[in-house]
């Protein structure tokens, strides 16, 4: 028996960055209210640490963090909520939470549990509405950066914008092209974004898969996404997704798990 799930990008809208916020963010987006406890929802997995303001429907208010997320994960909400998320840059998770962002991997935990400049501020206690305005005023103020920091953030936006090119260069290549040793780039994505940098295009390959899964051929898909064959992205998207690609397109899942909102 097949279960049609919802992914919370269906249901996300974007909204615009503030300049000031732009060096920090690479995404906001607003979730309303949903309260349709029946629909379940698929989590793909995810390359970058997320900061979630989450307001139920009784008023409630929570703001947690979600890491990278190395697999697929499939839940149910148990509540009624609506939800404002922050999606942090690439290399910026240390300034903003005081955690290398390789902490916080496969993690959810409370905001008001991390020690950067984000869990001191009144993101907790506001509306989320409100809670833009308020980071806009303060957020350029609170943070600071070393010139080393900044650096790294450049090469790692270098590495991240080859790997997600179509011709994407081997690990070996990349790090040569960037004049940084393999063993450096790996410590840079697993500070800046808490996955290797392996795992991090594979999970950009299986969000294009995503994208087009049940309009092109498989065979078509694995050829212009980087892998070797239609049998090389079968197996893969096994792994990350928990399913065969098939049976993933048919709605043929896991049964859903309850949300991790930490209390």
């Amino acid at each position: 028996m097949s279960t049609q799930y919802l992914t919370s990008a269906q249901l996300e809208t974007p909204v615009p960055t503030p300049e000031s916020l732009r060096p920090w963010l690479t995404e906001l987006t607003s979730t309303p209210v949903y309260d349709d406890l029946s629909q379940p929802f698929a989590h793909p997995p995810v390359a970058s640490t997320t900061v979630v303001l989450r307001t139920e429907q009784s008023g409630r208010r929570a703001a947690f963090v979600v890491g990278a997320q190395t697999k697929a994960s499939y839940s149910r909400a148990d509540k009624p909520a609506g939800c404002v998320r922050l999606r942090l840059a690439p290399g910026v998770t240390r300034q903003l939470l005081g955690v290398a962002a390789g902490e916080l991997t496969d993690r959810v935990v409370r905001l008001d549990d991390l020690p950067g400049p984000l869990s001191s501020s009144q993101l907790t206690r506001l509306p989320a509405d409100e809670a833009i305005t308020y980071l806009e005023e303060v957020l350029p103020n609170q943070v600071s950066e070393t010139g080393t920091e900044r650096a790294h953030r450049i090469v790692l936006r270098q590495a991240i914008s080859a790997l997600t090119a179509a011709d994407a260069p081997a690990i070996p290549h990349l790090a040569a092209r960037l004049a940084v040793s393999e063993r450096q780039l790996r410590n840079l994505f697993a500070t800046g974004i808490g996955l290797s940098p392996k795992h991090f295009a594979r999970i950009d390959r299986i969000h294009r898969v995503l994208a087009y899964a049940g309009n092109t051929p498989w065979s078509h898909l694995a050829a212009g996404t980087g892998y070797y064959d239609q049998s090389h992205l079968t197996a893969d998207f096994r792994t990350l997704m928990g399913v065969p690609p098939a049976a993933y397109l048919h709605g043929r899942l896991p049964a859903p798990t309850r949300c991790r909102v930490p209390r």
